[in-house]
């Protein structure tokens, strides 16, 4: 019977975590150091602008018009109807901290009194 070493019996595991770390690195270092914004068209740095908010609007969106596992855009959405002020805190101070901490704080709020 032979014995085959840790490294012969993870060595596919260990290529595999390497490879992601590759994949993750570059994926973050590339755009960095090679489109730097001073070097960037006027124009494709107005439309990259809209990439954080168009990620934080698909990130959001779900959560906040699925309500209880289906679609509701309606006042007995409590997501909804907490993200409507959060809505005006972000767009007024433009802050995404506060903003989370109003949703938040707003969806306790509204369960602790009995609203929802």
């Amino acid at each position: 019977m032979t014995e085959t070493s840790w490294l012969d019996a993870h060595l596919a595991l260990i290529l595999c975590i390497a490879g992601c770390t590759a994949v993750t690195l570059l994926s973050k270092l590339l755009p960095v150091t090679f489109l730097k914004g001073d070097n960037l068209p006027l124009t494709l740095r107005h439309w990259l602008s809209f990439v954080p908010v168009a990620v934080m609007a698909a990130l959001v969106g779900p959560d906040v018009f699925i309500y209880e596992g289906q679609f509701n855009p309606g006042p007995s959405n409590l997501f909804l109807m907490a993200a409507l002020p959060a809505l005006l805190v972000a767009w007024w101070f433009k802050n995404y901290f506060l903003t989370i901490a109003v949703g938040i704080g707003l969806v306790i709020l509204a369960r602790f009194t009995g609203l929802y």
